[in-house]
Formats: C-alpha cells, structure tokens, sequence
C-alpha cells in the first residue's frame, strides 16, 4: 500500500532514541545470523523454537523437549525478533524507524521497550484468541509496529509523512490519512479474508495494544492529538 520514509517530528524529551534503534538492530542481528543463512541456517529451528505458535500456548500441542528451550509463553515476545524473509523484516523495521522514536520520545526509554513488547504481545494474543487450534508459527514484528502505528496515530495526528505510495510515488500527506488508511487497510482485509499467509488479527491486537499503552504509558503533560 506504502512505504513510509520520513516523518518531520522533532523530539522534546530525549536526544536520541537509543532504544528504537537497538530493538531494530537485535531484529536485523538475529535474521542476519540465525535465519538468513548467511551465518547459520537455522531459519527453521528458529521459527519453531522461538515463534508463537497459538496451538502450543493453548496447551492443545506440545513441542518436542529438543525444540522447545523456553517457557511457551515467552514466544509471545520472542516472535516479534523473527521473520520470514528480507522484504518482510525491511518492511517491519521501516515502521518501527520512522515512527517508533517519537513513541520513545513520548513515553522514556524504559517504558518504550515496555510499549513494544507489550504490543508485540498484544498482537499474539489476538491471534491465538482468533485461531486457537493453529499449528502454524507466527513470526515478525507487525504487532508491534502496528501498536507504534496507533500510538503516533494518537500523539500525532497532523505532522507530515513522506511515503512512498504504491512502491514508486513519492507523496508528503498528513499522518492521519497515511496510518490512518493503514489500519482502515487492515480490518477490510479481514473483512474480505485476503491472504491467509498474512496474520491480519496480530495487526488489529497490536493496533488496539498500542492506542491503550500511549494512554498509560505517556509521560505526565505530553498531549494526545497534538
């Protein structure tokens, strides 16, 4: 639909958002390495390891002692460090990039790797309350980007986006019409059961975790629809 490229938001509270960027530099560190190929090729012991699987947390399966090195719960986090391909952790990451700083502006570094992972939780609870009996692996960290999405959405309704739109028209628009037509992209292809590889209820639990973080998590004084 589009690729975000530049915000023009400026932040108040912090000098650099050392926490965005090492949550994207881990994420890009553990696919470069363990799923990639190019160091490892464990892209599949990973995924089944360290994934979110909805059938395994609602106790209807049981991983193998060899495959299963945390506690089960723990994947609700850890999938949001895995992905399936390049393109699909590019995409992730270029969200998380763009808007997640002034996330962390907003809430202080602590609480923003709090946002994040409770968004990406979020998001997998939405999907195992969807699809309960799914044996297939939910790996990527749309959850919480889309929990980023909801929050900037919030905070910052009118500062210009650059994007690029349909891959190749460069266009600077107002952030609600730009995320705000993301998540209206979302709930119609759900509507419409649009690519079934694509964990679309994950999107909607991240976006619905992220608009209630920023009301709890935000600092004293900073305004929502600003």
């Amino acid at each position: 639909m589009f690729i975000p490229l530049h915000d023009h938001n400026a932040l108040d509270h912090i000098v650099r958002p050392y926490v965005n960027w090492s949550i994207i530099a881990v994420t890009v560190l553990v696919y470069a390495v363990f799923q990639s190929g190019l160091v490892f090729d464990a892209m599949w012991a990973t995924v089944r390891s360290y994934g979110m699987i909805p059938s395994v947390i609602t106790d209807r399966v049981q991983l193998p002692p060899g495959i299963q090195h945390l506690p089960e719960e723990t994947t609700l986090f850890t999938y949001a460090f895995l992905h399936g391909s390049w393109w699909h952790l590019i995409g992730n990451m270029l969200f998380v990039y763009v808007f997640g700083d002034n996330i962390e502006d907003a809430v202080g570094h602590f609480k923003y790797l709090l946002f994040y992972l409770l968004a990406a939780a979020g998001g997998a609870a939405m999907h195992v309350l969807i699809q309960p009996g799914s044996n297939l692996p939910l790996v990527g960290a749309s959850g919480a980007a889309a929990g980023i999405v909801a929050a900037y959405l919030l905070l910052h309704p009118h500062v210009k986006v650059w994007v690029l739109a349909f891959g190749r028209i460069p266009l600077r628009l107002p952030a609600l019409w730009v995320l705000g037509a993301w998540i209206a992209w979302q709930i119609v292809q759900i509507i419409l059961m649009a690519d079934v590889e694509v964990a679309w209820w994950a999107h909607v639990g991240g976006i619905l975790s992220g608009a209630v973080l920023i009301f709890i998590l935000r600092r004293p004084g900073v305004k929502l629809f600003t």
